[in-house]
């Protein structure tokens, strides 16, 4: 048999390059497209099994992500199409990622949207309440209560 499940960080690098030379070939056979597929199946199972992404928060998450493809603040802004200071606000605990910010993300990294859509805590106090608006008090209501 020429693949086993992926056992070592060195056979899980060899068949890697196996994969990218498999896909960079112009023509592809039969053959080649069925170890194509079955090489891509071994590394998504090492990738599952090996992951950090499922035990770190979303933020942790992001600033692997641009460290990965050497991205700066200002170019995650640019990205995001958000002020500078929303991005560091955000990688900073201060800000939570929104909807539109997940989605944005997800595209751009090719990550699912639930490695940004998890709780995590805020730094700042103020605005830990406003992930749960039913908290907050509309102007009636703090009429009535002064």
């Amino acid at each position: 048999m020429k693949y086993r499940l992926i056992k070592s960080v060195e056979q899980y690098n060899s068949y890697c390059r196996a994969l990218e030379s498999l896909l960079e070939s112009k023509t592809k056979t039969r053959n080649d497209r069925d170890e194509i597929e079955l090489l891509t199946l071994l590394i998504e199972k090492w990738d599952a099994d090996h992951s950090h992404f499922n035990e770190a928060d979303p933020i942790e998450v992001l600033h692997l992500l641009m460290n990965e493809q050497s991205l700066k603040a200002k170019d995650l802004a640019a990205i995001l199409g958000v002020s500078k200071g929303l991005v560091s606000d955000i990688l900073n605990y201060k800000k939570g990622l929104s909807k539109d910010v997940i989605r944005v993300l997800s595209t751009h990294f090719k990550v699912s949207q639930e490695a940004f859509n998890r709780p995590y805590k805020l730094t700042n106090a103020s605005n830990q309440y406003i992930r749960n608006t039913s908290r907050i008090k509309n102007r009636k209501e703090l009429e009535l209560t002064s």
